[in-house]
């Protein structure tokens, strides 16, 4: 049985396959509209996972949308009658939902190659259930404690649940208009990072800073007694009047989020292009401490209501790796899973796994244990795509390898001589991060390397860190108290024997997000760093994702041009390294 789940309309679009409860496919749309967190509908995504599972859109027995306008009909009244928004405001939101409820089965129908009367039956799991859902069901866990924060999804922004076998038993919700994700995106905003996914910029360089704005802060999200919270609305606008979000062209927007009450409470908005000072990032840290703090009563709350030692966390929230790595430091939690696409992209999973499990009552017979769910590609066009580019026989060299091990021991001696290396092979990974099969890879012993990285290949802000990607054997060797997590959604601290050790991937606080590499599911990538740790004795290499301010590269032809286009010094595709001749000359 074929069950497609998709994710549409907003930001971070996407699709996943499953067949007969097994995920054979999952991906995002951005791979292939070259626009970060695309909005609108995952027509390229689901045909690629069809294409992948070697199937059409007859096919498939069912679709399932990770959206439900009509959820919480009561909230929204209760919420209209007592705030008396504008009739504008009303309508345009009114008129937005019904467009994308009644054009889902043309979209559809469009996507799948097949006529509207041919589609499978669709299924509209709301936004929540879908977070806890792609969490809990995929986890190594028969039975968690789950929880999915994030901006807002159909009314709520934030959940709890009791995951058991194939069952998943809400236990609370935060609804519209108070949120973690809308807080923390209000101060981003505010911090001079307006677009989409900003957050994570903010969450980089509040180590810089001192928490010297935790009162003020704290403030705009007080606690309630049940353990959760609420916004101090007139800091927002959100839910007034004045607020509008937008999806055009395909770029997602939330808008203006904030109002002038906040300027007034902690001084004035900084400009994109404005300089960076130690208040900005004062407020920065300020903001992570009193996002923590948030967070971590409304877990131990949770536990206390499960009394279960296993965690699943989902939504926008779940990507914030400094919160994560804390997890078992704050709460009675002993273990964590958090899946790799934990934000809107999982909506399609969680979908998808909600129909399987608690629509259908199929059993569980799948865990994600790794991120390779993408497409395929192979390098029998890179000498070619090479060739053409001008003097490309004085500028580059290709060599094709037929052996895994030479090809491994010859990129690991160019990384420990201190080149940076684009990384293809393989399937494309799921979810934001890129974990060794779409990769920039360097040196992490040298100090020099993340400026170079952030100055001449990403062309990024200077604060921004970069990831360890380190054998799993080795994880207790550099980091304390470090769960040895696969996708690289918790930061712990590096020990501070090795801080020296790995300067280019140990932050200003002394802490790195880790990607603990397992051979059995990534083996080419493990016998890379082995290589380099026999070379250098440091079982550890940088990892930042393939792209330069695009979404992560999917074809080789993405890679190449990244390639050509910035100061990387080689790139594998596959089987094949090119190499800038100046790399060859000095090795």
């Amino acid at each position: 049985m074929y069950i497609l789940g998709i994710n549409a309309y907003h930001g971070d679009v996407s699709a996943a396959l499953l067949n007969d409860g097994k995920l054979v496919a999952a991906v995002e749309e951005e791979r292939f509209e070259r626009i970060k967190h695309v909005a609108g509908f995952p027509t390229q995504a689901i045909r690629c996972c069809l294409n992948i599972a070697g199937i059409d859109g007859r096919d498939l027995d069912h679709v399932a949308i990770g959206r439900d306008s009509s959820a919480n009909l009561g909230k929204k009244i209760k919420f209209i009658l007592k705030n008396r928004p504008s009739l504008r405001l009303l309508w345009d939101r009114a008129t937005t939902n019904w467009q994308k409820v009644f054009g889902v089965e043309d979209d559809l129908a469009e996507a799948l190659g097949i006529s509207k009367r041919a589609c499978p039956p669709l299924h509209t799991v709301e936004h929540h259930p879908a977070h806890l859902a792609s969490a809990f069901f995929v986890s190594p866990y028969d039975e968690a404690a789950v929880c999915a924060i994030d901006a807002m999804g159909d009314f709520v922004s934030t959940s709890t649940a009791l995951g058991t076998g194939t069952d998943m038993e809400v236990l609370g919700r935060v609804y519209y208009p108070h949120s973690l994700g809308i807080f923390y995106t209000a101060i981003t905003q505010y911090l001079g990072f307006p677009y989409y996914g900003d957050e994570y910029k903010v969450m980089g360089m509040a180590p810089y800073g001192e928490p010297t704005f935790l009162d003020e802060l704290r403030g705009l999200v007080p606690p309630r007694d049940d353990g959760t919270f609420e916004l101090s609305l007139d800091y927002f606008r959100h839910w007034s009047d004045e607020h509008e979000d937008s999806t055009a062209h395909g770029v997602p927007s939330l808008g203006k989020l904030y109002t002038g009450e906040l300027e007034r409470l902690i001084g004035p908005e900084r400009e994109p292009e404005d300089e960076l000072t130690d208040r900005h990032k004062n407020i920065a840290r300020s903001l992570q401490a009193v996002y923590e703090e948030r967070v971590f009563r409304v877990l131990n709350v949770l536990h206390d209501e499960t009394q279960v030692s296993r965690l699943c966390l989902a939504g926008g929230g779940a990507m914030n790796s400094v919160a994560n790595g804390k997890v078992r430091a704050n709460t009675p939690f002993e273990e964590v899973y958090i899946q790799p696409a934990a934000g809107d992209n999982g909506i399609a999973l969680g979908a998808a796994y909600h129909v399987w499990h608690e629509e259908l009552d199929r059993p569980r017979t799948f865990e994600m244990n790794h991120v390779f769910w993408g497409p395929e590609h192979d390098d029998a066009g890179v000498p070619g795509i090479v060739g053409t580019r001008e003097d490309a026989a004085q500028k580059y060299q290709w060599t094709r390898y037929d052996d895994t091990d030479a090809l491994c021991g010859k990129t690991a001696q160019l990384i420990a001589d201190g080149k940076v290396i684009g990384w293809f092979r393989g399937r494309l990974e799921w979810g934001a991060r890129a974990l060794g099969h779409r990769s920039i890879l360097a040196d992490p012993r040298r100090a020099d390397t993340r400026d170079r990285i952030n100055n001449r290949v990403k062309y990024r802000e200077e604060f921004r860190p970069f990831a360890p990607s380190i054998l799993e054997e080795a994880v207790d060797e550099y980091f304390v108290d470090a769960a040895p997590d696969p996708f690289m959604q918790q930061v712990y601290p590096v020990r501070e024997e090795k801080r020296d050790e790995i300067p280019a991937v140990t932050h200003v606080d002394g802490t790195g997000r880790l990607q603990a590499v397992y051979e059995e599911t990534n083996p080419v990538y493990h016998q890379l760093i082995s290589e380099f740790a026999d070379l250098t004795g440091v079982p550890v290499v940088l990892n930042t994702s393939f792209n330069e301010n695009e979404p992560i590269v999917n074809t080789p032809e993405e890679a190449l041009d990244c390639f050509f286009r910035t100061d990387m010094d080689a790139v594998v595709i596959e089987d094949t390294l090119v190499q800038r001749q100046s790399v060859e000359a000095a090795t």
